[in-house]
């Protein structure tokens, strides 16, 4: 029986899923395979390594540093992220809150990251490197339009994952997993809507068309994925732990108590759903 986890996106928002993440290592519950979407998997590394309220740590000290983001970091030509990249990449995990390597490295099992090729429109499946001390694949699957530059890895460039897959519970059952978790970052009841950035995206990727194409899609997109993914819990394959409410909390969220509440929201949820989740991982 072959398990795997997905964590979807949502930038800080993503806070839900370290609580929930933290709630899995207090029974020591982990899965032979994990993919993430931008800071799911930009987060779920800290689970992989079993280094429980990391995550939490670093937004509670650093989330209205700065040099973690804010507006400034965009205008830096050595930047050109509304995320402060060397700040978030390279010091926090080596220097101010650390990240162990070799306990991320001792994880048996295989973690994906979601990245959007810029080329294709398509969502792509890179390996997260056991040791990245500038963890370039992360940045890539954080890289949100507009507030990150753009990603070339083997030649080809990319930006964040969720553009083309923003829950890829679907390629965790392509890599053979027969149960399948799935924390979500939005409650049961949200809907995307579309955005009308078509005049940005000629402006800042007009070389792009096919990013263009799956970007203007990409709400009815995301919303028949939640459908799917309904119908598949109805039907027992999978298991979603989702939030409360989101309502009110921003993708670049700054209130530390909001932030310390929907960490404690995905905790307290998984918390109580432990004994399920190992019914289901085991097939019972």
């Amino acid at each position: 029986m072959k398990t795997g986890l997905v964590l979807e996106g949502g930038a800080i928002r993503t806070i839900f899923s370290s609580g929930a993440c933290d709630a899995l290592l207090t029974r020591d519950i982990m899965f032979d395979y994990v993919v993430g979407v931008s800071a799911g998997i930009a987060y779920g590394v800290s689970y992989l390594s079993r280094q429980s309220g990391r995550n939490l740590t670093i937004l509670q000290r650093y989330v209205n540093d700065k040099r973690y983001m804010g507006g400034r970091n965009l205008l830096r030509p050595d930047n050109r992220s509304y995320f402060g990249l060397e700040f978030a990449y390279e010091i926090i995990p080596n220097e101010l809150v650390p990240f162990d390597y070799e306990a991320f490295a001792a994880f048996p099992g295989e973690a994906e990251a979601v990245v959007t090729n810029l080329n294709t429109g398509q969502a792509e499946y890179l390996p997260v490197p056991k040791r990245d001390d500038h963890w370039l694949v992360l940045q890539a699957t954080c890289a949100l339009p507009f507030l990150f530059p753009i990603y070339h890895l083997n030649g080809q460039p990319y930006l964040d994952g969720g553009i083309a897959d923003g829950i890829p519970y679907q390629h965790a059952f392509d890599k053979g997993c027969d149960r399948v978790v799935v924390f979500l970052t939005r409650e049961r009841s949200y809907v995307r809507r579309p955005k009308k950035l078509s005049y940005l995206f000629d402006v800042f990727y007009h070389q792009y068309p096919q990013l263009k194409e799956v970007m203007l899609r990409r709400a009815e997109g995301y919303n028949a994925c939640r459908e799917r993914l309904f119908a598949l819990e109805k039907e027992g394959k999978v298991l979603i732990v989702e939030p409360e409410d989101t309502r009110g909390f921003a993708l670049t969220e700054r209130d530390v108590d909001k932030i310390n509440a929907l960490y404690q929201d995905g905790y307290n949820k998984t918390l109580t759903r432990l004994d399920e989740i190992s019914r289901f991982m085991a097939g019972e």
